[in-house]
């Protein structure tokens, strides 16, 4: 058992695909090891702008010796009339090295056939590693490679280095014409001489003397203490840095050792919004923002530098130049766009085309502004009003200089100007709250009114992409839809708002009436687009999926009532009781047909368990039909658990495919009334394999 260490060094790869090519070689040298039937331990990775490392403890030394199953020819082929081996059997024998003697003989469902069992002998992993790690390294997925000099070879950037040990001794891996060794490169500047190293702790050790932290976490945390170091001794003990997470992550990665400086800019720029002031620093700079105790924004930034630069002063002025210049702009933008109001701009959206088949801007807006107005008399109607000019507004800072600089300022620069103009706080908060959440897991609305429209404005584009075709695919999604339909989930979810989806799609169709002829199945696939989005998202949040799918496949369209059934499945699903009456339906599921009739006519009750089954369906529906009603799901299913004895009684008792097609007819609308009655919570059958 020895450790495997193995390092790419290259130039430096851009931030973001660090840690999913780190997360790829772990798992795929996993894959890899269990596909070669290799034990191994821990498995860890590290890495810099300049290189990505992985280390796996424990690589068992030799593959084990394994057998080889190989089907040969059919028994009945194999062998003559007079039992002697064909030419088949004896060519198979020998293609496996063996006589006829040495295969046997098994029984499969096609019939008997020889088998030749190998014996293979399992390899030394010194031997297997060359060809594996190059496997890996060619494997790397990146948003985006490049091909330097004569190398055929595609990755990030160009590769310098690699090194290759295991057990501490080199492995001879060589890709085009780099051939590994048992050095690595310090930091670029501060110590680029090479250093060799043994095993992983080493590496860490050696390279942290080199100025180079190759451990991510412990990096990340150095960078956070540098940006509070720098603060604390530029603006004073009061002034706090605001750390965004994402920003935080990415500076890391661009760092291979973090030196913090603190810089300033003029008071003036603080006139401009502070989420401007923010976008400039975080997204444009990576600089980090500083605030005091209440929150706002102070004149200073963090900067993360790669280098150690005696110099403050020097150290600074670069970032301070940069900035600067990006504030002067900032700041000439917001000037010339507040002297135009903007509801003054929202004809100018006609000049933006939203999708060349679907049309302008402004025929959006309007078609959101419909679908904004039956959502309200659903769920706002006081509110009607003002989510009209949300709908109205939501679209016109499209039109201004400040978002064409800064395009994720949409909504927000809208808010902004909002109030500069007068319109009402909470008109002005939702044209900010629409477009919210802007990514997986991020803010979501506060207000009803932001919530309505930004559903509005998702379903309109999600059923006008579908009724022309544009489609998500595995590695296709123009429009986001994929996000839209969870924002869409989500905001409906976190308002607990009751509305029907089915009846939204049916309405955003609608307003496309005589604008594109839509495709027939559009609603029933979009509506099983955003089933399926909804059902992933409840799965990996931990729902049972047999739960999931069992509410959801009879009824979703009311989101937060399709959650509480499913809760309710989930608390009853333990039950032995349930797991029974499941088994039961699933066959009652599988006899009945789906146009049966409901209607029983009790004269045609001829058995005693048909006639008990009947009465305790009557009374069941009785009961639970105010449960259901009032959405206790729970109740209502504890009460259909006493026709658990009923059903399995009549299946024991009762033909139900009588020969009387009267008779039979009838039985069928019982069951078929019984089932109508569960599937107002889900097809429990779904659940019957899982409990049986």
């Amino acid at each position: 058992m020895s450790q495997l260490l193995f390092e790419i060094g290259t130039e430096e790869i851009p931030a973001s695909y660090i840690q999913p090519a780190l997360s790829f070689l772990e798992q795929a040298v996993q894959d890899k090891f269990r596909e070669l039937g290799l034990s191994f331990g821990w498995v860890r990775s590290a890495g810099t702008p300049r290189r990505l490392t992985l280390a796996v403890d424990d690589v068992q030394g030799e593959q084990p010796t394994r057998l080889q199953e190989h089907i040969g020819p059919a028994k009945q082929a194999a062998f003559d009339a007079e039992g002697q081996p064909t030419k088949a059997a004896l060519g198979f024998a020998r293609s496996k090295g063996l006589t006829v003697a040495d295969l046997q003989t098994i029984s499969t469902a096609k019939g008997e056939y020889l088998m030749a069992v190998e014996e293979i002998n399992g390899r030394a992993t010194a031997e297997l590693l060359p060809a594996l790690l190059e496997e890996l390294l060619r494997a790397i997925p990146f948003p985006k490679s490049m091909r330097w000099a004569e190398s055929k070879l595609t990755f990030a950037r160009p590769i310098q280095w690699l090194l290759a040990l295991y057990g501490g001794q080199l492995v001879d891996v060589q890709i085009e014409n780099l051939r590994a060794s048992n050095t690595t490169l310090g930091h670029r500047f501060l110590s680029p001489e090479p250093v060799q190293v043994h095993n992983f702790d080493d590496y860490l050790k050696q390279l942290a003397e080199k100025s180079v932290i190759v451990d991510i976490d412990k990096r990340r945390a150095m960078v956070v203490e540098e940006v509070k170091r720098a603060v604390a001794e530029e603006a004073g003990a009061e002034a706090m840095p605001l750390i965004d997470e994402g920003l935080l992550d990415i500076v890391t990665n661009l760092v291979e050792k973090p030196h913090g400086v603190c810089g300033s800019f003029d008071k003036r720029f603080l006139a401009l919004p502070a989420e401007v002031l923010i976008t400039s620093m975080q997204e444009h700079q990576k600089y980090f923002p500083v605030a005091d105790s209440n929150g706002k924004l102070l004149p200073y930034f963090v900067a993360i530098n790669n280098n150690a630069i005696a110099d403050q002063e020097l150290a600074v002025s670069g970032h301070q130049r940069v900035l600067r210049a990006r504030l002067e702009d900032a700041l000439f933008f917001y000037k010339e766009d507040t002297k135009t109001p903007l509801a003054s701009r929202i004809d100018g959206l006609a000049g933006i085309i939203f999708q060349h088949k679907l049309g302008t801007m402004t025929e959006k807006s309007r078609r959101v502004a419909t679908l904004t107005a039956w959502l309200a008399d659903q769920l706002a109607p006081t509110q009607k009003a003002d989510a009209l000019r949300v709908a109205e507004l939501a679209k016109a800072d499209l039109l201004t200089a400040m978002v064409g600089e800064f395009p994720t300022l949409q909504g927000i620069i809208g808010r902004a100007y909002a109030l500069l103009d007068g319109e009402k706080p909470e008109v002005a908060d939702a044209i900010r709250e629409h477009y919210l959440p802007v990514r997986a897991g991020g803010e979501l609305p506060q207000s009803l009114l932001g919530a309505i429209v930004g559903i509005a404005d998702r379903m309109d584009t999600i059923i006008g992409c579908f009724a022309i075709g544009e489609r998500p695919t595995g590695s296709k999604d123009a429009f986001g839809q994929r996000r839209l339909a969870l924002g869409l989930i989500n905001i409906i979810r976190s308002l607990h708002l009751s509305l029907s989806l089915r009846e939204l799609a049916e309405r955003a169709l609608l307003s496309y009436t005589g604008k594109i002829e839509a495709k027939a199945d559009t609603l029933t696939e979009a509506l099983s687009f955003i089933r399926l989005r909804f059902a992933n998202d409840l799965i990996a949040a931990g729902k049972t999926q047999a739960a999931v799918e069992a509410a959801s496949s009879v009824a979703f369209a009311d989101i937060n009532d399709c959650i509480a059934r499913i809760e309710a499945l989930e608390t009853m699903r333990g039950s032995e009781d349930f797991a029974v009456l499941a088994g039961s339906f699933k066959r009652i599921t599988n006899i009945i047909k789906e146009n049966q009739e409901t209607v029983v006519d009790e004269s045609l009750l001829t058995e005693a368990a048909e006639k008990a089954l009947f009465a305790v369906c009557k009374t069941v529906k009785s009961e639970v039909e105010p449960l259901l009603q009032g959405r206790d799901y729970s109740a209502a299913l504890t009460a259909m658990l006493t026709m658990k004895e009923p059903v399995d009684l009549f299946f024991d008792q009762v033909m139900v495919m009588d020969e009387n097609p009267a008779i039979r007819a009838n039985r069928l609308n019982l069951l078929t009334g019984l089932a109508a009655l569960i599937r107002q919570i889900g097809d429990i059958s779904k659940l019957s394999v899982e409990q049986n």
